[in-house]
């Protein structure tokens, strides 16, 4: 993984220098809060409903067992306990106090971490697929190229203030698990006929109030072509994106009002002004990035013998692990959605657990995943029984990954100034509902993702079954869409008819699942699979059977 050099170390503590001063000024009442809010949100701090909250960046996912340790430290000394792993890839705290946070960051700087452009209007977080570098399906590892973009990125003077935040992921394999196509840029790495590596490039995904699949601009692009290309997506939207109105700012909105092949055109423009310029990736520096990312030396080991006698560890196997690019390893998905407990949650303890067994079993790699999970890339074979055993201690061996109880919730009204209604307890009742192993294996496949305002930070728009949150008349209202998908394949979910309150939510989900449950052909039609070939009509008939028999 990627260590910081001298320029990285300098620019952080000046950041962190410079951060601290603002918040002392904050506090003795020498700025306001509205002077001290584009500042803070600079550096990674939001002002919640009952507390600020810090983000912290983990780029592309990745991050090692020192620096795990250190969030720890963070939730330990500083918050509840406890931190929040996001669909950024990132984490969050929710509970620190303002004087304090000077200090955090500082801890964090020791063990190569910040918190910028986790917020505001720049380039945020670069993700990617979390299995990158290890996936036996991918072309090649994407990171070196979200690194590049990291670097690039970081206080870009040009992109420091765009019309509203914007939002890069990078994936590797043609199965896409970075959900490339609902973000600003979406990159797919790949070969052209000749072998050289380039990428597929996709512009104005995105969810939130308006939700829009990414349109393809570029079939292939040369990799040396990346940041140039990059630059001129990013010029074309500073200049003609919406500022006059926040909900029509995103790229998605320019791309929509433009249309594709006109915004084409003003990208090829403005990229034919910066090609072969100094902008041009040359081939010994993306070697060198690429080096920080080479697969571990991974010692050949035997395969594991199955403890068949445990259910629990033989669930575990089927769903939480993954085939490696080594077949006498496995990539290990270690889910943060225990049954009936909050999505994406980790306690301290639990997170120097995952310390400890990524340096003893992991080869010191931890990665977040965007679907509020942690992952561990390279686990031999031989070892995943130990690996089970230890995460079973740490409460943290939940065989579901990619199952019904595999939610993706955001905070919600519980802590976000900004939601309209909880996702966290009805993400643990419908964890509990369906929480029996036997039960999840017959269903199968199926993503559930809740949001609690339309920002869709869960989000509910590509979940297969997607619940929002919304205000009515003062009560908290969830409406449903079916049909959504993050994929390959991304598309957006269909709004089912009229919400639910909460207490009738869980009830509603049951149906849909029965519903699929009784029309799929076989066992091995997935829920998406099989709403794609039904349509949303059968769910509507069997959720609102007074329109059904009125019609």
């Amino acid at each position: 993984m990627y260590r910081y050099d001298e320029f990285d170390k300098d620019f952080v503590a000046q950041r962190v220098d410079q951060f601290a001063d603002q918040v002392e000024r904050r506090l003795s009442g020498e700025i306001t809060e509205d002077q001290f809010k584009p500042l803070r949100l600079m550096n990674g701090v939001y002002l919640q409903l009952h507390a600020y909250m810090l983000r912290i960046a983990v780029p592309y996912g990745t991050m090692n067992a020192r620096q795990m340790r250190m969030l720890a430290h963070v939730a330990r000394t500083y918050d509840r306990g406890y931190g929040h792993f996001t669909t950024r890839q990132n984490i969050q705290f929710n509970w620190p106090k303002l004087s304090d946070i000077p200090a955090i960051l500082r801890d964090l700087a020791s063990v190569e971490m910040h918190a910028i452009q986790t917020s505001g209007n720049c380039i945020r977080n670069v993700t990617a697929d979390h299995f990158s570098g290890a996936a036996a399906d991918e072309v090649a590892d994407p990171r070196p190229y979200a690194e590049i973009l990291r670097q690039w990125s970081s206080l870009h003077p040009e992109f420091s203030f765009l019309p509203r935040k914007f939002k890069i992921a990078v994936t590797g394999a043609e199965r896409d698990r970075a959900a490339i196509q609902v973000h600003d840029i979406g990159l797919h790495l790949k070969r052209n006929e000749a072998g050289e590596l380039g990428f597929a490039v996709y512009v104005g995904g995105g969810q939130g109030r308006t939700p829009m699949i990414a349109k393809k601009v570029r079939d292939f692009l040369p990799e040396a072509d990346l940041l140039a290309y990059a630059t001129a997506i990013l010029r074309v939207y500073n200049l003609n994106g919406r500022r006059d109105n926040k909900y029509k700012a995103r790229i998605k909105i320019l791309v929509h009002e433009t249309g594709l092949e006109e915004l084409k055109a003003q990208i090829e423009q403005e990229f034919e002004a910066l090609k072969d310029g100094e902008l041009t990736l040359p081939a010994g520096d993306v070697e060198a990035i690429r080096a920080y990312f080479a697969l571990p030396e991974l010692p050949e080991r035997e395969r594991d013998r199955f403890d068949t006698a445990n259910a629990g560890y033989i669930n575990w196997l089927t769903r939480n692990t993954v085939a490696h690019k080594r077949d006498d390893y496995a990539m290990v998905t270690i889910s943060l959605k225990p049954i009936g407990g909050i999505p994406g949650d980790a306690t301290d303890a639990q997170m120097d657990a995952v310390a400890d067994i990524a340096e003893r079993y992991g080869f010191d790699e931890i990665r977040v995943s965007h679907e509020q999970n942690l992952v561990l890339p390279h686990v031999a074979r031989a070892d995943l029984p130990a690996v089970y055993r230890a995460l079973e201690e740490a409460g943290l061996a939940t065989g579901n990954a990619g199952l019904i109880t595999d939610i993706i919730a955001c905070p919600g009204l519980d802590y976000c100034a900004l939601a309209n209604a909880r996702s966290i307890p009805l993400a643990q009742e419908l964890s509990t509902r369906f929480g029996n192993a036997e039960r999840q294996a017959e269903i199968g496949d199926l993503k559930i993702k809740i949001s609690g305002c339309i920002n869709a930070c869960g989000h509910h728009h590509v979940g297969h079954i997607g619940l929002l949150g919304v205000e009515k008349k003062g009560a908290e209202l969830y409406q449903i869409t079916l049909g959504g998908s993050a994929d390959e394949n991304t598309s957006i979910g269909e709004i089912i008819g009229r919400g639910f309150e909460p207490s009738k939510v869980t009830d509603a989900v049951e149906t849909i699942v029965d519903t699929y449950l009784s029309l799929r052909t076989d066992k091995a039609e997935t829920f998406i699979e099989a709403y794609r070939r039904l349509g949303a009509q059968p769910f509507k008939d069997a959720l609102y059977p007074e329109k059904a028999k009125a019609a």
